[in-house]
């Protein structure tokens, strides 16, 4: 698989805050696939519970309203 590429690349080493969330059983298959491919991709295992984190931060910073928004 190495002629994938993801948006998640390689794990960087972080403190993490504890934040819960409810997710539909669809989202949650999805993710644990997402967590399959990434680890078999990069040849570390990784939870798909590592990867939301970056999942959320990648999409807070693609988003140009949000940015906008929290300049103002």
């Amino acid at each position: 698989m190495s002629d994938i590429s993801l948006k998640i690349g390689p794990l960087p080493d972080r403190t993490p805050q504890k934040l819960t969330a409810l997710i539909d059983p669809p989202l949650a298959a999805d993710l644990e696939d997402y967590a399959r491919i990434h680890s078999e991709i990069h040849g570390v295992e990784v939870p798909a519970s590592a990867l939301v984190p970056l999942m959320l931060e990648t999409f807070l910073a693609s988003d140009t309203g949000f940015r906008k928004a929290k300049k103002s």
